[in-house]
This record gives C-alpha cells, structure tokens and sequence, in this order.
C-alpha cells in the first residue's frame, strides 16, 4: 500500500501530502480528523480502519519559527516557477537554481540568494552577478513565512478523485 493522504489546514486548504501511515498516527494522536476515506481497510488484530484519504489539522501547524525548509521546489514554488530574469513560466525540469551572488563570489545557498532561472538565463548569467552580467532580477530573493501547495506539485502524480473537491481552490482538480 503506497496511498497518500491530503493534509489540509484548519481551515480548509491543502497544506501538503503525507503517507497514509503519518496520517494514522496523527489521527491516534489526536491531531487530524479523517474527512475522507480510500476504500482500502487497514486492519490489525486489535482494530481495522479504513486508509486515510484527506484529513485536516486540528489546530495550526506551528512552522513558524522553524520557516520554510529550503528545497529546490520550495525556491520554485515561491518564485511561481517563474524565471526571476526573463518572467517565463517553466515546468519543474526546464529550471534551475541560480546564485544571485555566485559562490565564486562568496554567495551561500541561502533563500536570500537563490532565485530561479531557466537554463538559457542561468547560462547566459553564468558565474557574475546580475549586474556583472547586465540582467535584471524581477523581485529581490527572501525567505517565505509559508508556501501554499501549488498544482505543480500536486501533478507530481496523478490527483486521488478523494482530493477533487478540496484541491479546486488551487486550480489542481
């Protein structure tokens, strides 16, 4: 059984896909309630359930001190895979990630200085700066406080028909 669970926020929205097995031992924990059901049964000798599809937190995920943990699609989906030199829109394996300050150049691979970039953008600026290069960011690099869950990352695989409904919002279903 490989089936993944929708976790939504309290109120509502989706906030990311877990393994069925995170979502029962969040439901034993007392921190989701299941709103939807595969019709797969997840049985044990001392009880039977039926295998999560979509549940919701209880109460709000404190990420906040901790922040968006830094990924390549993480720095996509802030950036609206968008190349932050040229403005065009890209699937995941048409970008990369660019150094705004080459690590050459001392730059970190910190959110403040990476912004994506297609590859034609990324060769051309190759290891300068944007000045250095004559290109222009289209907004400046900085840590998000949080990251909606975006289509490009639901058509990873394909969209479970027990998400539909609450995966609409986000224009994935």
């Amino acid at each position: 059984m490989s089936a993944r669970t929708l976790l939504l926020t309290p109120w509502m929205m989706p906030h990311k896909i877990i393994s069925w097995q995170d979502a029962v031992t969040m439901m034993f924990l007392n921190k989701v309630e299941m709103l939807e059901a595969y019709d797969e049964e997840i049985v044990s000798p001392s009880l039977s359930i039926r295998m999560p599809a979509v549940v919701r937190l209880k109460r709000s995920a404190s990420n906040t001190k901790r922040g968006v943990k830094f990924s390549r699609i993480n720095v996509f989906t802030r950036d609206g895979f968008r190349c932050q030199y040229c403005g065009d829109k890209k699937g995941m394996g048409e970008l990369n990630y660019d150094h705004v300050v080459p690590r050459m150049q001392g730059g970190k691979t910190v959110w403040e200085n990476i912004v994506t970039a297609c590859y034609p953008c990324n060769n051309r600026k190759r290891g300068r700066t944007p000045e250095q290069a004559g290109m222009a960011l289209l907004s400046r690099p900085v840590k998000p406080k949080s990251l909606p869950l975006t289509p490009a990352i639901l058509d990873l695989r394909a969209i479970p028909p027990a998400w539909s409904g609450y995966c609409a919002s986000i224009g994935a279903a």
